[in-house]
């Protein structure tokens, strides 16, 4: 593990998103994993929310075969299996986020408010440790798992 961690923003469809708010889903799928050692991760719910709802902790990534994954995670994926094998067509690995702690911002952040001419991530985008501290510092809290 390097010295360093970073933050990312991570576009997760709204269904998603809400599934991990709450609690549902504790397993974020992802075709590839960061490059880099993250700390946080922000939630963006995507359109048509197109805003940052809180952010997660990973206690682990896994890494394995599409089934396997599926075997192992089915029923805190919050998703069905026909999404689910959809999502990883023609995929021969991918990696499970497995989630630790979830914050719920109390009012959901524009991320144009932070972040100079930001578009939405096609997958993710790191943040330099100065935007993470001025996010958290500009943000309340309702709730945490």
């Amino acid at each position: 593990m390097k010295n360093t961690l970073t933050d990312a923003i991570l576009s997760i469809k709204p269904v998603f998103a809400e599934a991990i708010i709450s609690g549902i889903k504790t397993v974020e799928f992802r075709k590839k994993n960061f490059k880099k050692d993250v700390e946080k991760i922000y939630i963006y719910s995507s359109s048509p929310t197109k805003m940052i709802i809180g952010y997660f902790t990973i206690a682990e990534v896994i890494e394995d075969t599409p089934t396997k994954l599926w075997e192992r995670f089915k029923s805190v994926g919050g998703i069905d299996k026909s999404g689910f094998f959809n999502y990883y067509n023609e995929t021969e690995k991918g990696f499970a986020l497995v989630i630790d702690e979830v914050v719920e911002f109390q009012n959901h952040i524009d991320p144009i408010e932070f972040i100079k001419n930001f578009t939405a991530p096609q997958s993710y985008i790191y943040l330099e440790k100065s935007t993470s501290v001025n996010i958290d510092y500009n943000t309340k809290r309702i709730k945490s798992n």
